[in-house]
């Protein structure tokens, strides 16, 4: 094509949803002009998938923003609200945060499902997501989820769920508890934490 002056023509296909788009429209962005001073200001939710022998299997995660610490995750066959709801939950009950923590994911209908929205509205939770287009808004879990790919997942082949979750289990500690971020002046977001508690930061 090169050689013969060839140049390829792209038709862009979009499918626009007026609807969908007057909804999400009204979820702002709440976290991007925030100045975070401690844990539990900020959390952060996206969901991954994992292949399980031929099959996928869903990990949907919730982060603090501030240390990157991994607070909630759950596992599961499908993806769909009652899987973000269990990883938010189960990080509620490890923190027991304050109203008016912002609570930010991507604009996946996993986390805009009423029972999704009912939940942080009963928490006292400020939803957030992402601007239009705008991946990099959930950078920090996109990260994680490649570190864990990368030291656990990629080149094992799991054949089971019970495999996975292990996996899971003793990763999550290990991330949380050793790995050293650069971000964080490379200590573990739990150390980074322990800090932040030592200077006052809440």
């Amino acid at each position: 094509m090169r050689r013969h002056d060839i140049k390829a023509r792209v038709a862009t296909i979009r499918y626009t949803n007026p609807a969908i788009q007057r909804f999400f429209g009204r979820l702002r962005n709440e976290q991007l002009e925030l100045v975070l001073s401690g844990p539990n200001q900020v959390w952060v939710g996206d969901i991954t998938y994992l292949k399980v022998g031929a099959v996928y299997r869903y990990l949907a995660v919730v982060m603090d923003k501030y240390s990157r610490r991994v607070v909630g995750w759950s596992y599961g066959r499908r993806k769909d609200v009652a899987l973000t709801l269990r990883a938010l939950n189960r990080a509620v009950a490890s923190r027991r945060p304050k109203r008016g923590l912002v609570f930010h994911t991507d604009r996946g209908t996993e986390y805009a499902a009423g029972a999704f929205k009912e939940r942080l509205a009963e928490l006292h939770f400020v939803q957030s997501m992402n601007r239009p287009g705008k991946v990099t808004d959930n950078a920090f879990i996109e990260w994680f989820f490649h570190s864990m790919k990368s030291d656990i997942y990629h080149g094992v082949r799991f054949t089971d769920d019970a495999s996975v979750r292990d996996a899971l289990k003793s990763y999550v500690p290990f991330y949380n508890e050793a790995r050293l971020h650069s971000s964080l002046q490379y200590v573990p977001p739990a150390t980074f934490e322990q800090q932040a508690r030592s200077t006052g930061c809440q």
